[in-house]
């Protein structure tokens, strides 16, 4: 089941720079364990949505409590909703 995640970040902008390469190393792990759907910053970078493949809301929770990002103070807050997608244009997606 995928669970969206709307997050909202610290306006640290010189420790979202610093923490940004082993945010992105445990988004790759996630990606690569099949825990991971799609992911990326806002264009603001005001924050990120972020949808995880997980069993339940809390199994997703805890993944989400495992982001560096997370354990850093950069996530101040966030939403996590059951996620249904029923149309998707793979196309538009970067690999």
């Amino acid at each position: 089941m995928k669970f969206a995640a709307i997050i909202e970040y610290s306006q640290d902008k010189a420790k979202i720079a610093e923490l940004r390469p082993v945010h992105r190393q445990y988004l790759a792990s996630l990606k690569e364990a099949g825990k991971l759907a799609a992911s990326g910053p806002f264009t603001d970078d005001s924050g990120a949505l972020i949808v995880y493949e997980a069993a339940s809301l809390e199994e997703a929770e805890r993944i989400l409590k495992g982001d560096p990002f997370c354990h850093h103070g950069i996530f101040v807050t966030y939403v996590l909703r059951p996620w249904n997608p029923v149309i998707a244009n793979r196309e538009l997606f970067p690999a």
